[in-house]
């Protein structure tokens, strides 16, 4: 069950296009734990992390990211800033996520800047930021204010990406042969 839930909302982080994916799903992290460890040591080779962020006793949420390309997007001048003025140590990226996961568990505002973890041009997620309906040029996986062409070919990618993944699943392809070694 987790694994074609990863299949339909991660597709793109498996495959090695896109830094990072988030989903929610109807277990508590006590009762997907084991199978996370287990998903985790089977991709790790892969460079690919999976983590449960607890939102509810009946719900979690799973972060499913690339570690080094995570590294590459926080170290980007805009992104940087984004996150220091968050109060994240932008330097070390490990401390930026559990920041973030801080954040997602104890904090009543929800963290925007989440779309840097997930891989969203830092312009975009400044844009969000500053005003989340205003200057906005198209929308897909994210609101995009820069280049709408440019974000509709990433939307299109990830689609055909998400939709090729899913086929392959449905016919029987092993979950771990999907997954594209990188770093």
């Amino acid at each position: 069950m987790l694994k074609k839930s990863i299949v339909e909302f991660c597709s793109p982080t498996l495959a090695g296009i896109k830094t990072g994916s988030i989903f929610s799903v109807k277990k508590n992290r006590k009762e997907i734990t084991d199978e996370i460890r287990n998903l985790n040591e089977k991709l790790v080779d892969k460079g690919i992390r999976i983590i449960p962020i607890e939102k509810s006793e009946k719900n979690t949420l799973i972060y499913v990211y690339r570690p080094e390309r995570l590294k590459k997007d926080l170290c980007k001048p805009e992104a940087s800033c984004i996150l220091k003025e968050k109060g994240y140590i932008s330097e070390n990226c490990d401390l930026c996520l559990m920041k973030l996961i801080k954040r997602l568990k104890n904090d009543s505002d929800f963290p925007h800047e989440i779309g840097l973890f997930l891989g969203y041009p830092p312009s975009d997620v400044k844009c969000f930021m500053k005003s989340p309906c205003e200057g906005v040029n198209c929308i897909g996986c994210w609101k995009a204010y820069g280049n709408c062409e440019e974000a509709k070919k990433t939307f299109a990618q990830f689609q055909k990406c998400k939709e090729a993944y899913c086929k392959a699943i449905d016919q029987g392809i092993e979950f771990e042969s999907l997954v594209v070694k990188t770093g």
